[in-house]
Parts: structure tokens; sequence; C-alpha cells
């Protein structure tokens, strides 16, 4: 059986097969306003921080800071096209802060390696341009380079950044693919 995909929404699985993203998104939004307004303003180079990013994929991000130029950042997200599938990944960030010069706050150049996951659930995946039947659960698992900018304000505990990172699929077989996103964060120290 072949399920082609369609954007009308329409599910072979019912109308509850695909939880409510777009809700989801909002609440999440709206709990980091909230968050930001009633929490005193601290660095954002340094501490934890937790926010949001859309792209491909759409969820989750966290960084923490440790040193100067050094973090972890991490995403719990669910990549929306080709079927949808959750994505975590980990990376471990080189921030080179004297690179692109701004009148205020700073604007780092950042890189460095991670590892990604990818999984399918509903009866198919995505992989190398083409959708497959499955009835099982389908995992990929890859190495990463991101490499992005990230605009840490002067005086407010939140970064913006933007991203790609090249992806070199090892599990169950090589391909290279790239995700991408845009992002907020909030730092809590």
């Amino acid at each position: 059986m072949v399920i082609v995909e369609s954007r009308s929404g329409a599910s072979p699985y019912g109308p509850d097969a695909y939880l409510n993203f777009a809700t989801m998104r909002h609440t999440i939004l709206l709990t980091l306003l909230l968050s930001c307004t009633t929490l005193s303003t601290q660095a954002q180079d340094r501490g934890l921080g937790l926010g949001v990013m859309i792209g491909d994929p759409t969820g989750l991000s966290g960084k923490v800071w440790t040193s100067g130029d050094r973090a972890f950042d991490f995403g719990l997200a669910w990549g929306p096209w080709h079927s949808g599938y959750l994505h975590m990944h980990a990376d471990m960030l080189f921030h080179n802060m004297g690179l692109i010069q701004v009148s205020s706050g700073k604007l780092p150049l950042y890189y460095g390696p991670g590892l990604r996951m990818r999984a399918w659930g509903r009866g198919g995946y995505w992989d190398r341009g083409r959708y497959y039947d499955h009835d099982g659960t389908h995992v990929t698992l890859g190495i990463r380079f991101p490499v992005g900018l990230a605009y840490l304000f002067d005086g407010a505990p939140v970064d913006v950044f933007m991203e790609v990172a090249p992806t070199l699929d090892l599990v169950p077989a090589t391909y290279v693919n790239f995700d991408a996103g845009l992002g907020v964060r909030y730092y809590f120290n």
C-alpha cells in the first residue's frame, strides 16, 4: 500500500492521529514570554537557555554554556515534513565572539560537531527523496555539523539564532541531508 502525503491535513489514520503542534507552539511561546517578563535580566552567554526553534525541525531548543566561548546545545523537536518525525540532537559548539562586530550586543559565528536521531512511527517514513510504507518504527542516526549566527543582546537574557546543519546519516545507511532553523532562547542563570 502506498500512502501519498498531502498538505490538506487528511490522515489515513483518522482525525486524532496527529498531535496539534500549532496549539503546542502557542502554549510554549506564551510560557516563554511570561517567564521573560517575570524573571530578572541576566547575561545570555552563561547558564542554561531554553526556547523554541522553527524550520526543519520545529520544537524545543536548549543551550548550556560551559565557558565564555563554548556551549552544548540540544533539541527535542518534530520534523513537520514527510509525514512527520521525532528529532533529537546534541552539539558541542565553539563561538567566535570577535569575528563580526556590531554596535550593541554580540554576534558570534558558531560551529561544532554533534549527533542527531530521527524516528518515524506511523506506518511510513521518508528516505532519500521517497516515501516508504513501513509497519514499524524507522530510526536514523547520524553526525551533524551546525554552523550559525547567534545575536546576544546587551542586558537581556535572550539570544536569537539561525543555523544550518549538514548531516551525515550513518544508520541504517549513509546519506547526506541538512537541517536548518531559526530560534530564540531565554537564559536562566
